[in-house]
C-alpha cells in the first residue's frame, strides 16, 4: 500500500497530445512548469487521489526489457533528474506515436517527478505520467459592490483523473512497481494506455494470485462442476460459500488443503486439479499452489462469491449458509420447478 501524505512534487512538465490517427498534432512545451506551494497540495491530490490498492504492474517487453521505450525513459529521470523535461518530451512524443486509435481523445499530458512516497514500507522517488482528457464546465461568481457577477468556463476536475501511472523506483531489473488509473478506456479497442503506450503486466506478488486462485475457483464452480455433474444452483452456492469462508478464515493459500476441505469429495478433488491446469493453460498464467492471501484482494472481489439464485422474473434468493436449509423439488400439476426454505425465525 502508499501513501502519498508526505510526498513532495519536485518537477512538472505539461504537454498537449492529440490523436494522431487524426493528425491533431502536438504542443510541447519548452519548460518545466513553476508552481507554488499552495498549487502543489492540489496538484498532489489530483494525481494520487485516484489511486486505490488495485494491485500492481510491472514493465513488459516480449523480447528485452530494455525495449521498452516508457521504462527507458523514465529509467533516465531515475538515473538523472536534470534531464527530467528533455525525457517528459520525448515520453509525449512516444505516447502521440501510440494515440492512434479513433476514440482516443486529445489531452493535457503531465510527466511528475515526486519524492517522498511511501509504499510498502519504504520511502521512495516517484514518476508520475498522467493524461487529462475530459473537461467539466463550472461557473465562477464574483462579488460586486451591490451585486454578483457569474460566467461559466471549463476545465479539469481534480477528484477524476482519466489516466495515469506512478512509477516507483523500486524493483528495477524487473520493472519497476506500477499503479495504474484508467477511467476513460474500458472497451479492448481503446487500451492503448496500459497494453501499446506502457506496455504493463501484472506484478506477480499475493495480490494477483489471490484475485487469480478466486477467479478460478469460481470459473471451476460455475462452470466446470456445473457442465460435469449437473449440479444445482443451491450446490453450486455451497460451494461457492465454503471457498468464501477458507479464504476469510485462513492466512495463507495452499491448494491441496483447499481442495480437500472445499470441495471434500474425490471426484471433485480430482476434478479441481485437472480443471487448474485447463484453466492455466487457457488464461496463460501460472496460479501458486502455496501463498499468503491479500485482504485487498480478498475484498475487491468479495461480490465473486456471492451467491444468488435468480428464479425468472420474480425471485432472488440470496444463500448465504447451510445448504441443506434449501431443497429443490418438481410439481407436476403446474409442471413448474421449485424451492422448500427452512428457517427458524422470519426477520
Amino acid at each position: 500500500m502508499f501513501n502519498y501524505n508526505y510526498a513532495t512534487l519536485e518537477s512538472l512538465s505539461i504537454h498537449q497530445v492529440g490523436n494522431k490517427g487524426k493528425e491533431e498534432g502536438f504542443h510541447l512545451s519548452k519548460n518545466c512548469v513553476e508552481t507554488h506551494d499552495d498549487l502543489k497540495e492540489i496538484l498532489i491530490h489530483y494525481f494520487f487521489s485516484s489511486f486505490k490498492e488495485n494491485g500492481y504492474y510491472q514493465f513488459s517487453h516480449e523480447t528485452d526489457l530494455e525495449l521498452n521505450e516508457v521504462y527507458s525513459y523514465v529509467t533516465d529521470i531515475f538515473n538523472q533528474p536534470d534531464k527530467f523535461h528533455n525525457q517528459s518530451i520525448k515520453l509525449a512524443k512516444y505516447l502521440y506515436g501510440q494515440s492512434l486509435h479513433p476514440n482516443i481523445k486529445p489531452g493535457e499530458f503531465y510527466v511528475a517527478y515526486f519524492k517522498d512516497c511511501h509504499i510498502n514500507g519504504t520511502d521512495t522517488e516517484a514518476i508520475g505520467l498522467f493524461k487529462s482528457e475530459s473537461k467539466d464546465q463550472y461557473l465562477k461568481v464574483y462579488s460586486r459592490p451591490e451585486s454578483f457577477d457569474i460566467e461559466s468556463d471549463t476545465g479539469f476536475n481534480i477528484n477524476k483523473l482519466d489516466k495515469g501511472c506512478i512509477i516507483f523506483n523500486l524493483e528495477k531489473e524487473d520493472g519497476f512497481v506500477v499503479s495504474i488509473v484508467d477511467r476513460t478506456n474500458k472497451e479492448t479497442e481503446a487500451h492503448f494506455w496500459v497494453d501499446q503506450f506502457l506496455q504493463l503486466h501484472h506484478r506477480n506478488d499475493n495480490y494477483f494470485k489471490t484475485e487469480q486462485a478466486i477467479n478460478l475457483c469460481k470459473t471451476f464452480v460455475q462452470k466446470q462442476l456445473a457442465e460435469e455433474f449437473d449440479l444445482s444452483k443451491a450446490e453450486q452456492a455451497d460451494l461457492l460459500n465454503k471457498s468464501a469462508r477458507f479464504f476469510n478464515e485462513n492466512e495463507s493459500f495452499e491448494l491441496v488443503e483447499f481442495a480437500h476441505d472445499v470441495m471434500e469429495e474425490p471426484k471433485l478433488v480430482k476434478s479441481f486439479s485437472e480443471y487448474k491446469s485447463k484453466y492455466e493453460e487457457q488464461e496463460d498464467i501460472r496460479i501458486s499452489d502455496e501463498f499468503d492471501i491479500s485482504m485487498p484482494a480478498l475484498k475487491k472481489k468479495k461480490r465473486v462469491f456471492k451467491s444468488v439464485i435468480k428464479l425468472d422474473k420474480n425471485f432472488h434468493i440470496y444463500v448465504h449458509g447451510n445448504r441443506n436449509y434449501i431443497l429443490k423439488g418438481y410439481d407436476e400439476e403446474s409442471g413448474m420447478s421449485y424451492y422448500q426454505l427452512f428457517f427458524n425465525e422470519e426477520k
